[in-house]
């Protein structure tokens, strides 16, 4: 089967990539495991945070690959000292992986009570405004002519 996509137009020129991201995001599994928040902390600061109850920080990994960041959690093994009647809590590993719009930052992680808080930003560039010159000359694939050409019309040289 054939996807359409909205990026196939011919005024959308150089977008190809976000295509790409777009069937990333939409491979990436929907399992629900750590849950997890995202909100807005202020006008260009965003804050991911992922229940993570269990796990200590040296269990967390918090890394940016390509334009993703992604979160890993894995647990210390258990000694096997300990015998469980119920064990309701999940101590499983996990990844949890979020793509990055170009230009978001990481200001930084902190785990408080179970909760790893993730602090993102996007600084606002400053609008650049670049005039481009219009040349009267041809550009440079095109072969300059150095002198006119002149075409003989004399009664002889016509064609019939």
């Amino acid at each position: 089967m054939t996807r359409m996509s909205v990026f196939n137009s011919p005024l959308l020129l150089g977008f190809d990539h976000f295509e790409r991201v777009l069937d990333r995001v939409s491979k990436t599994q929907a399992e629900g495991y750590p849950p997890y928040n995202i909100e807005q902390i202020g006008e260009h600061r965003l804050r991911i945070t992922l229940a993570v109850a269990g796990f200590a920080e040296q269990d967390l990994s918090v890394a940016t690959e390509d334009n993703q960041l992604v979160i890993r959690g894995k647990q210390q093994c258990d000694d096997g000292q300990k015998i469980y009647l119920h064990r309701g809590i999940a101590s499983r590993q996990f990844q949890r992986s979020f793509v990055l719009a170009e230009g978001i930052e990481i200001t930084g992680a902190h785990l408080d009570n179970g909760l790893l808080h993730i602090d993102l930003e996007r600084p606002m560039p400053e609008p650049v405004v670049r005039h481009i010159k219009i040349n009267c000359a041809p550009p440079a694939s095109e072969p300059m002519v150095s002198e006119p050409r002149t075409i003989d019309l004399s009664p002889e040289r016509r064609p019939r």
